[in-house]
């Protein structure tokens, strides 16, 4: 079995390089894989510290975020296909239960629980509480962690581009009912969190955050289509 483990990456020279030295040593769990960047037309060093890590760099002019997941997965050669955002950081442990579940044979795709690191403190832990109850509940996986089946991925139709935010819960909605139809599972990971960066709390704030939650609900969804509307995914605040 062929694991694709696939980057989305928009100016991330800050984080990039100690989040690939993390996913390299985790995929070493996987008997033959692949690492892929998906620059998604970065102005910084993005690129240069994908090539020096070993990833294979697929470039996306289109800066949205399910373009740059698409772009990746279509480059990807292997059976499954794992997302990893640039500014996450998975352990061994973690990729091990990947690997787990992927061959017990009846996981069609997962996720997995979050938390938090730098300094988003108390609130970061509120927010990575709340979010992994919706989670593990609503069987939703956070865009940060994703695997799945890449036949199935392909079958479904990938991440919607319609989307600038969101993309992975909408997906995993049409992936839920594929996984009914075929008697298969969605499962959410939880016993090794990944770790990842609470910097749209810290750069926004919970005020931000929520006004973007409200409008989306009230809108229907339709604030998620508007590059302004998702500005904290698409600045170049970092």
């Amino acid at each position: 079995m062929k694991v694709s483990v696939i980057v989305p990456a928009f100016n991330e020279e800050r984080l990039l390089g100690e989040s690939l030295r993390a996913i390299r040593a985790a995929m070493k769990v996987f008997d033959d894989a692949e690492l892929i960047v998906c620059d998604n037309n970065s102005t910084d060093r993005t690129a240069e510290i994908a090539r020096a890590a070993g990833a294979t760099v697929v470039f996306e002019p289109i800066n949205r975020i399910s373009r740059a997941r698409n772009a990746g997965a279509a480059q990807a050669s292997g059976e499954w296909l794992v997302f990893v955002d640039a500014d996450s950081s998975p352990t061994v442990s973690l990729f091990a239960e990947a690997r787990e579940q992927i061959l017990l044979g009846r996981c069609l795709a997962g996720g997995a629980t979050v938390s938090y690191g730098g300094t988003g403190g108390g609130a970061a832990l509120l927010g990575a509480t709340l979010w992994n109850a919706v989670s593990r509940l609503a069987k939703w996986a956070a865009g940060s962690f994703i695997f799945c089946e890449a036949a199935s991925f392909r079958e479904a139709g990938g991440f919607s581009e319609e989307l600038y935010a969101s993309e992975e819960i909408e997906l995993f909605v049409r992936l839920k009912r594929m996984a009914r139809r075929k008697g298969r599972s969605i499962v959410i990971l939880h016993r090794h969190p990944l770790r990842t960066s609470a910097r749209k709390l810290e750069l926004y704030g919970w005020r931000d955050l929520f006004v973007f939650i409200a409008k989306g609900i009230i809108t229907g969804g339709r604030s998620l289509r508007s590059r302004t509307d998702c500005h904290a995914w698409y600045d170049r605040r970092r």
